[in-house]
């Protein structure tokens, strides 16, 4: 490895984080240096609206060159964010860690010996988990919705937090898809990974995400990662088509046998409401399939970076 490469990266998305960035940047400090000298930290200001944030990360990347900063032009999300640091990122190895310490910098250790073994990812397992039940049932809910959709297992007590080798992380940021959610991503990627049991921390805050934010996320993904909507839209067709055959079979039997005289004016309005409805809802979800590949094909930079700690 070249000596001006560092041996790791960790790289955090930065939103709302001025209360506690200090805390964190000196926990991670700690949990470095015994490794080596070779580390980076990366922090990605997502335009947060914590006026102290860019600030905070400009001061620290001062005192000290080990620390970079990035400053998005507006809001792109969490996981553009973090795209935006892995692309900056230099390490053989890189940490992804949230920034409200949940994520606990002193796992950092052992999920790189563990990655030491023979893995190119190692997902970081929480354990008991601090976050509110609320949190917690809207999480369980997420996964459970998106394993259904996308038809893939989805754990929910693993998120962004692990380590992961630079050929799995070059891999994942050749993936230029605008919906970006960095797990399925590091899944789609493969390579040997596995998990590591770990501490949960208190968060400083309450979670940015809501169950409609979260409900939205899986939405998002569901439309870029699975066709499933559009198999269950044929399927329920098709089932809607053998069931109007056989109805008209029996309805054609009634009327040979002379139990049908009158047409039903009724059942006429209720069949055309029922089956222009189910139209309606079959072009709407082709409809949000095209709009995502609308958005595709614009080709627009997943991010803007407004500024940097590091000259150009």
């Amino acid at each position: 490895m070249p000596a001006h490469v560092p041996l790791l990266s960790v790289v955090i998305p930065v939103y709302r984080a001025g209360a506690v960035l200090a805390v964190l940047l000196q926990r991670l400090q700690q949990a470095l240096q015994p490794l080596t000298e070779a580390y980076e930290i990366v922090l990605v200001d997502d335009a947060s609206p914590d006026p102290a944030d860019w600030p905070l990360v400009q001061a620290y990347a001062a005192q000290d060159t080990r620390v970079r900063g990035l400053r998005l032009s507006r809001n792109f999300g969490q996981h553009h964010a973090l795209t935006a640091g892995l692309e900056t990122s230099r390490g053989e190895w890189i940490v992804v860690m949230d920034c409200d310490l949940q994520d606990q910098p002193e796992e950092i250790p052992r999920l790189l010996a563990m990655a030491r073994e023979g893995y190119e990812a190692v997902l970081a397992r929480r354990g008991h988990r601090t976050d509110t039940a609320p949190v917690r049932g809207g999480s369980r809910l997420f996964y459970q919705v998106l394993a259904y959709l996308t038809g893939e297992p989805q754990d929910p007590e693993i998120g962004n937090f692990g380590i992961y080798h630079r050929r799995l992380i070059d891999t994942v940021l050749r993936l230029r898809e605008s919906t970006r959610y960095f797990p399925t991503m590091v899944r789609w990627a493969g390579f040997r990974q596995t998990t590591l049991a770990v501490t949960h921390g208190a968060g400083s805050r309450p979670s940015s995400y809501s169950l409609a934010r979260r409900l939205q996320l899986a939405l998002d993904i569901l439309l870029t990662y699975s066709d499933k909507p559009l198999r269950l839209a044929v399927y329920f067709g098709l089932l809607l088509s053998g069931g109007a055959f056989l109805l008209g079979l029996i309805m054609m039997g009634r009327y040979l046998l002379g139990q049908i005289t009158v047409p039903g004016y009724a059942s006429l309005i209720v069949s055309i409401s029922l089956f222009s409805g189910i139209i309606i809802s079959v072009l709407g979800i082709v409809g949000l399939y095209v709009g995502k590949t609308f958005e595709g094909v614009r080709n627009r930079p997943l991010y803007v970076v407004a500024e940097t700690t590091t000259p150009a």
